[in-house]
């Protein structure tokens, strides 16, 4: 393998690599994300470990992008939870058009550096969202607040976290393919 077929075979496989690396790229960085809490990232699990004797406030931040005609709101914008312990949170969202329209809300933690101990149990940014025309819905979040955060240096000094929202339009054409 000398020669121009050589280098032709070296470019062709160096090609076929980085267009391979380019569609993994999203979903390790997802990934990586999730494993780290980089960007305010959330956590998903399951079982809340118990409360602790320490407190967090949460603060509730809801936008929704212009395309999309829904209004969207936390019942409350604040609360203050156990560390450790189960919670509850309740969003309100409108379609404020004359037909359906189907959103999907992307999320981060700020601090950033709690994102990694902020767990989602259950939240309905995991799928679509449809409503029907001028429907209104009560939608929650079960989610916790990892007690580990207090033994990181990073992180035990948060006293408050922002849990962000913002809602944005599904392409229905992509979201019927």
């Amino acid at each position: 393998m000398t020669g121009k077929f050589g280098t032709a075979l070296l470019a062709g496989i160096g090609v076929c690599c980085m267009t391979g690396l380019g569609f993994a790229s999203v979903p390790l960085y997802r990934l990586f994300c999730q494993a780290t809490g980089l960007n305010g990232t959330t956590q998903r699990g399951l079982v809340a470990p118990g409360a602790v004797s320490q407190q967090v406030r949460i603060d509730f931040d809801t936008n929704v992008s212009p395309k999309l005609a829904w209004s969207f709101r936390p019942e409350s914008r604040a609360d203050t939870v156990d560390v450790g312990a189960r919670d509850i949170a309740f969003f309100v969202a409108t379609n404020n058009a004359d037909h359906p329209i189907t959103g999907t809300a992307t999320f981060n933690v700020t601090p950033a550096q709690a994102g990694k101990y902020f767990t989602k149990i259950q939240c309905f940014c995991f799928t679509q969202q449809t409503l029907k025309p001028h429907e209104t819905v009560r939608m929650p979040v079960i989610f916790f607040v990892d007690p580990k955060m207090l033994r990181d240096p990073d992180a035990r000094d948060v006293r408050t976290i922002t849990l962000s929202y913002t809602f944005y339009p599904v392409d229905s054409a992509k979201a019927a393919g």
